[in-house]
């Protein structure tokens, strides 16, 4: 197996570092999507986040890898009675390539048992395996219509229903979304927008030293990947610790009343539709105090996620050319106050 290049020796991009581990600490955010430039490091550190995480519990023999506790949902053979045996696996990290069949995506019936054993099983597809870990999609935005309605409806439900060719299949598929694109090669369907609970901008850094810093670091990784690693061992195992402290601190947090009137006056000076914004802020600003370690949501945390959390919820306003990061600005000052975001 390839060794991933390490998710604390990545160089600056900084929103999108925080809103991947914001999602890791609370998978229900929804994923994260990801606009901006190729190149920019967005498939590195998926990778490089999962490998922070440690090896999952698994039913022993399950193709979908469901948690023994049953946590997350089962498929129906984890649901049946008796004791599990446990396994251990690495969080899984699964690409949906643009080419990619339905039938690879949401499973098929297994061709090779059919032909030889005369039996109809299913054989799962990208979604059984992404089960429990990242389901990553470079430039969705070009995604066939077919498979951007296959995602939300699995997005809503967290399990893939397969029922054709004599087949009946149902099994969870809970997954961290993560999407990129280029806005400039086509508009992401807002259906499919929507669900992502943050977005970002990345782009090529424009700062000398750190495009330097970038190129000296990807020569040393490519030159010996198991050494690079080792050097960033002690940074990688702290970043470690603090997402496992994170996500265990995570159900204490709590959110102050006041902070979350708050939150609902700035969706609604904002005009987002429904109650999505409110809940995906709530949602984040409570794993980011979770991340520092605070036990209670601070109006810090709710101006520093506020503008990847609501920044693809916001109608097109033609008459305001300062676009949506301004707006939200904006509208957080009246709001909050003109206090900065620590």
């Amino acid at each position: 197996m390839a060794v991933p290049y390490p998710f604390s020796a990545i160089v600056a991009q900084d929103g999108m570092k925080q809103a991947l581990l914001l999602a890791v600490v609370d998978p229900s955010l929804g994923g994260v999507m990801v606009f901006g430039d190729r190149g920019t490091g967005k498939s590195t550190a998926v990778r490089g986040l999962a490998a922070l995480l440690p090896r999952m519990a698994v039913v022993k023999g399950c193709p979908y890898g469901c948690d023994p506790s049953g946590q997350g949902g089962a498929c129906e053979a984890c649901r049946s009675g008796g004791e599990k045996k446990r396994a251990w696996a690495p969080v899984p990290v699964v690409d949906l390539p643009l080419g990619a069949t339905e039938d690879r995506v949401v499973g098929a019936l297994d061709l090779e048992k059919a032909l030889t054993q005369g039996e109809r099983a299913f054989d799962p597809g990208l979604l059984a395996r992404a089960h429990r870990g990242f389901l990553y999609i470079d430039e969705i935005n070009l995604l066939d219509d077919h498979l951007v309605d296959l995602l939300l409806d699995v997005a809503a439900s967290g399990e893939n229903v397969l029922e054709r060719e004599g087949l009946s299949v149902r099994h969870p598929a809970r997954f961290v979304l993560i999407g990129s694109g280029n806005p400039e090669e086509g508009e992401l369907r807002p259906q499919l927008l929507d669900r992502f609970g943050l977005a970002v901008d990345v782009s090529t850094p424009q700062d000398l030293d750190d495009r330097v810093e970038v190129v000296l670091r990807r020569d040393a990784f490519e030159r010996d990947p198991e050494a690079f690693t080792q050097a960033w061992a002690k940074e990688t195992e702290a970043l470690s610790r603090r997402l496992a402290r994170a996500r265990r601190l995570l159900p204490k947090v709590t959110v102050p009343l006041e902070h979350l009137r708050k939150v609902a006056q700035l969706c609604l000076s904002l005009g987002t539709d429904g109650l999505r914004g409110e809940l995906t802020v709530l949602r984040a600003a409570r794993a980011r105090a979770a991340l520092r370690g605070g036990k209670a949501v601070t109006e810090a945390d709710i101006m520093a996620i506020a503008p990847i959390a609501l920044r693809h919820r916001l109608r097109r306003n033609v008459l305001d050319d300062t676009g949506s990061e301004g707006r939200i600005r904006r509208a957080l000052e009246e709001t909050f106050g003109a206090g900065e975001a620590g």
